[in-house]
């Protein structure tokens, strides 16, 4: 069922706006946008397109999610200032790290734009981590050793395609292959296309085109799951292990500072 008509108004009121001052932005009436808000009738494709611009909210999150449930400061931004999806933000208004289990991947392309698809996620806080949105990535297949399949990468949101660095790994979400992790070389935004490598050479690289990507995110670091059996694979078990990562990063911060010292 669509949210379009409570999304529309909670928007408008959000930005302190009239029904007459936002029909007027969108080139429509105050009765017809007064019907879209009381569910009597729906926008068009058009119009919809013309809401999400004004807004800057991707029409999936516009249509399906409920904005109401969303910290809209947290909606992260893509292209022509262009809202892509929801941002989740703990209780100290802090960046939480949405971990996307090996289950829920295949549903991650009718998802990235939803806000109530990224609440149910599991959530981490990696407090070791640089600046910047980060989402930790199921790995599946052995193109890139020395990352197994069941580990996962945490890695960085990109807003745009120009920021990748020539010959370095990245999490690619795309409209037909979905998630992948590979090694990017030569983005060439003129021709349209980015070049894929596996670190795993029996698998041949190949051509991406820019339209069809839907996100790219910053390689960090990798979270090695393959020492636990199929049965401890749990969000519990990957919390834990995360914690212990926290407690080491913390000593390796400390033995660093003592040799800087010394």
């Amino acid at each position: 069922m669509s949210k379009i008509f409570s999304n529309l108004k909670f928007l408008r009121l959000q930005k302190g706006l009239s029904q007459e001052q936002l029909a007027d932005n969108l080139g429509i009436t105050r009765s017809r946008l007064g019907a879209y808000e009381e569910n009597r009738n729906e926008p068009s494709i058009d119009l919809l397109i013309a809401i999400s611009d004004f807004f800057h909210i991707a029409v999936d999150a516009l249509v399906r999610g409920d904005l109401t449930k969303t910290n809209l400061d947290g909606l992260m931004k893509i292209g022509k200032n262009r809202m892509l999806f929801p941002v989740v933000i703990d209780e100290d208004g802090r960046d939480a790290v949405e971990l996307v289990p090996l289950k829920a991947s295949a549903g991650y392309l009718r998802g990235y734009a939803d806000p109530e698809y990224m609440e149910r996620l599991p959530r981490m806080k990696l407090p070791f981590l640089p600046s910047g949105k980060h989402r930790a990535f199921p790995i599946k297949g052995d193109s890139m050793p020395p990352i197994k399949e069941g580990s996962f990468v945490v890695a960085k949101y990109l807003d745009r395609v120009e920021d990748i660095k020539n010959g370095q790994t990245y999490i690619v979400v795309t409209k037909e292959d979905g998630i992948s992790y590979k090694r990017i070389f030569n983005v060439n935004t003129k021709k349209g296309f980015m070049e894929c490598h596996s670190d795993n050479k029996i698998y041949p690289p190949f051509n991406v085109n820019l339209k069809d990507v839907l996100e790219v995110w910053e390689y960090t670091c990798c979270i090695n799951m393959t020492d636990y059996r199929e049965e401890e694979l749990n969000v519990g078990s990957i919390m834990s292990m995360l914690r212990n990562l926290q407690v080491e990063m913390e000593v390796i911060k400390k033995q660093g500072n003592k040799k800087l010292n010394s």
